[in-house]
């Protein structure tokens, strides 16, 4: 497949046209982050293959009609900005680029295509889920790590970054250490405070609380939850007992349970506690997943 056709085409078009082309649809990195970038004819060499020279460029075929790139674009912009900048996602509108659709010879949509060095590499057509694209994006990363300066850069980067961000976990994990969860609470809220999304702080926070928790567990209020089904602060207790014992179902099941028969602050008490139980579990945990439908279902 030869990209410098659309390179071709791109400056044989007039100033003007080229201009209209690079409007509110593309042109730039989408929302200002540099990880994900709208591409139009106009910018594709830049964005696409010069870029594709230094780090892998996943391109998605997408269009606004397309339900299944409802469900698949989200997941590539999340892995992007995950990706520290070892890759670019380029989102390409078929509609507005049917050159583009054409080049690639995309025969449905979404298709995702990634360019290393100028050229394709690898793709695959229709929503996937995320781990599959995952270790997809992972073994592009591994196959042209030696090829392309800009991968080993970014991951070079990212660990700096890391190591300095880890430096303010010192305090929490140490207070954990001395059995202090109320000041190691306060620093993983004080993360949070500065970064709302730091997945790293959420997920330590909802270890940290559990534990204070759990230390206190009484295996005797699963028995008093029984005579108590609507008291809420009873069925926590009891939640909290049974998942200290590793009975981590019944503990979901329970709260669910209480989430049916309950409403306002006591239901959204319920369901954020029960959430923070879910980020004490992996990605993928097949309980969690469960639990996490028959709480929509409770909920709606």
């Amino acid at each position: 497949m030869d990209l410098s056709a659309l390179k071709n085409r791109a400056e044989s078009r007039p100033e003007a046209q080229q201009s209209a082309g690079s409007g509110s649809k593309g042109g730039g990195s989408k929302g200002g982050d540099s990880a994900i970038v709208e591409v139009t004819e106009s910018n594709f060499q830049a964005e696409v293959v010069d870029r594709s020279m230094q780090v892998p460029v996943v391109v998605d075929l997408w269009a606004s009609w397309c339900q299944p790139c409802k469900q698949l674009s989200p997941v590539l912009e999340k892995l992007a900005r995950e990706g520290g900048g070892t890759w670019v996602l380029a989102t390409i509108d078929v509609d507005a680029n049917q050159r583009i659709a054409q080049l690639f010879g995309a025969q449905s949509i979404p298709t995702v295509i990634a360019i290393a060095g100028g050229q394709p590499v690898e793709a695959f057509a229709g929503a996937q889920p995320e781990e599959q694209i995952r270790q997809w994006i992972n073994s592009i990363l591994d196959a042209q790590r030696d090829q392309l300066p800009g991968i080993r850069a970014a991951e070079e980067a990212t660990g700096e970054e890391a190591e300095q961000e880890d430096s303010r976990f010192t305090a929490a994990e140490e207070a954990l250490e001395r059995g202090e969860y109320a000041v190691a609470e306060q620093a993983y809220q004080r993360i949070l405070e500065a970064e709302p999304d730091n997945e790293q702080a959420k997920a330590a926070l909802a270890q940290v609380r559990f534990t204070a928790r759990a230390e206190n567990a009484d295996p005797a209020a699963i028995e008093r939850a029984e005579g108590s089904p609507d008291d809420v602060d009873t069925q926590l207790a009891a939640a909290d007992a049974e998942l200290a014992q590793q009975r981590v179902e019944d503990a979901f099941n329970r709260l669910i349970g209480v989430v049916r028969r309950t409403s306002g602050g006591d239901r959204d008490r319920v369901r954020e506690e029960l959430l923070e139980m879910f980020g004490l579990f992996p990605d993928g945990d097949q309980r969690v997943a469960n639990a996490r439908r028959s709480l929509a279902n409770a909920l709606f």
